[in-house]
């Protein structure tokens, strides 16, 4: 029986699945940045772009909790690959709620009995401090940086352990927003308009690109579960492929070191007329921080600042300009 945590690729369109797969920054898809896969031949190499065929070809691409212990120790000893329970994700997410609203115990109540970490979700629809509504909550931008596959974001299933978690106990950052929403609007017109702006306000990045995948997946799979948790029948395919739009701008694959495209950065090569070119480490890996990389600068979008070349909101960003 297939575990609920995982979603099948299968069972995505190709046309919303192409969406997903979308590197914006490289105008291609996202690649595996893993060698986790080549084991199955041609298409499947650490460089190789994910392509539809290959991610749904026997559903290669798992959660994390179910992969087998040995693939599991790999990742962290390789990639400092950890997932972290719900429990924490939860409880690190009320904290920034605390600063916000200025308050404890806005979306849950923390408990813990006989060493089992949980949570008791608040009824009483949410209320907001003078001077701040629920539309400034859905619009504040929030950031899950190496996302993995965003637990943070949202809570569609515990990532240690598999379990799926009902739509109204999840505690996601997005999840708090889709719940503000759905407190708040009542028609699916404005719902659909809302959900756009609390999409267009999570960020997250990752190396990996099979955690990316699963991170746009379960981020996408969030809204039509909470429309038809809503309204009682699934969104249009046009408001699907809209969210799967904004996720892969703003869930994009990044070395979060440098703020360039995983493994881009190549040696500066002075050419010479006797033909041994002089060649100089990429000064950015060799300074470290985020300038001077020869690599490629990931673009994401600030969806409320027009781009002045077409005049439209939405404008192209380099993330590490975000530094300055």
């Amino acid at each position: 029986m297939k575990n609920k945590a995982d979603i099948l690729e299968g069972n995505i369109s190709r046309e919303i699945l192409d969406v997903l797969l979308r590197d914006h920054t490289t105008q291609r898809n996202i690649f595996w940045a893993t060698k986790d896969y080549e084991q199955w031949g041609e298409g499947y190499a650490e460089s190789d772009e994910i392509i539809y065929e290959k991610v749904c070809d026997n559903n290669k691409i798992i959660p994390r909790v179910l992969k087998d212990r040995l693939q599991q120790t790999a990742r962290s000893r390789d990639m400092a690959e950890v997932f972290t329970p719900s429990w924490v994700c939860n409880a690190q997410n009320n904290l920034i709620d605390k600063a916000w609203f200025g308050r404890e115990g806005v979306f849950n109540i923390e408990v813990e009995e006989n060493g089992i970490h949980s949570w008791i979700p608040t009824i009483e629809p949410i209320k907001f401090p003078e001077g701040k509504t629920w539309k400034d909550y859905v619009r504040d931008n929030r950031m899950e940086v190496t996302c993995g596959e965003a637990p943070y974001i949202t809570s569609r299933y515990d990532a240690t352990t598999g379990e799926l978690i009902p739509v109204e106990r999840r505690i996601g950052l997005l999840d708090r927003k889709l719940r503000v929403i759905n407190e708040n609007v009542h028609t699916s017109g404005e719902w659909l308009i809302a959900a756009q702006d609390a999409y267009k306000s999570i960020y997250g990045f990752e190396w990996q690109g099979d955690n990316l995948l699963l991170a746009r997946e379960a981020m996408l799979c969030t809204f039509i579960e909470n429309y038809e948790k809503k309204f009682g029948k699934r969104p249009l395919s046009a408001s699907i492929k809209y969210i799967a739009y904004i996720v892969s701008w703003n869930v994009w694959q990044m070395d979060g070191l440098k703020g360039v495209v995983p493994n881009s950065c190549t040696d500066n090569v002075v050419p010479s007329l006797f033909g041994d070119d002089m060649r100089t480490p990429c000064r950015g890996c060799t300074d470290g921080g985020y300038h001077n990389h020869t690599g490629i600068y990931c673009l994401i979008k600030d969806w409320r600042a027009k781009d002045p070349k077409t005049n439209k909101l939405g404008k192209k960003i380099r993330f590490v300009d975000l530094f300055k």
